[in-house]
């Protein structure tokens, strides 16, 4: 008797263990601002949901990258938190927003991604063989450095500005996301 009501038990503590990927409609989802992010769906068409990414939203709309965004791709997004948008200085987003900054904004945001696909498994492998860094292009020109810290990847800008991944390979039809705790500078 007591085998019958120790199975039970012990899945539920595996799903109570494993709370950031949840099967919804049939796919492997990983949950983002309170929302299931489906890999059938676009970069775009996920993003919104996130109530976590508003302000990285309402940027890439005023930037007029939805469409880019939206296309096949496939990008890798470095998607920063509305927590770390209010890292900015004070009047930095609002300033960034106007339609007058319109090529900053959109050099801020097209920094965060990198063409292709790259899972942190990738990421991760590449940094290893590279002797513990390694560097990509970015859609804005510039580069980004990878490195591990801690068993996490963390992200350099050209600044010297670091992010670290909090949530890695949040999968979409279009690519891959990381969702990273800072905004990374060009």
């Amino acid at each position: 008797m007591k085998r019958i009501m120790l199975i039970p038990a012990l899945a539920i503590a595996a799903v109570a263990f494993a709370p950031a990927q949840v099967f919804a409609k049939g796919e492997k989802t990983v949950m983002v601002g309170g929302a299931a992010m489906y890999p059938s769906k676009n970069i775009v068409e996920n993003a919104v949901n996130s109530k976590d990414h508003t302000t990285l939203v309402a940027a890439v709309k005023a930037a007029g990258l939805v469409e880019t965004l939206q296309g096949d791709g496939p990008f890798t997004v470095f998607a920063p938190t509305n927590a770390a948008f209010n890292m900015l200085p004070k009047g930095a987003v609002d300033n960034l927003l106007k339609p007058e900054n319109k090529g900053q904004l959109t050099s801020v945001l097209t920094y965060h991604v990198v063409p292709g696909k790259w899972n942190a498994k990738e990421l991760m492998a590449r940094i290893k063989a590279d002797g513990g860094k390694t560097t990509a292009k970015t859609v804005q020109g510039e580069e980004l450095t990878f490195m591990m810290k801690d068993g996490s990847v963390w992200v350099k800008d050209a600044k010297g500005g670091t992010a670290k991944v909090t949530i890695a390979d949040v999968n979409q039809k279009n690519g891959v996301i990381h969702v990273i705790d800072h905004v990374l500078m060009p």
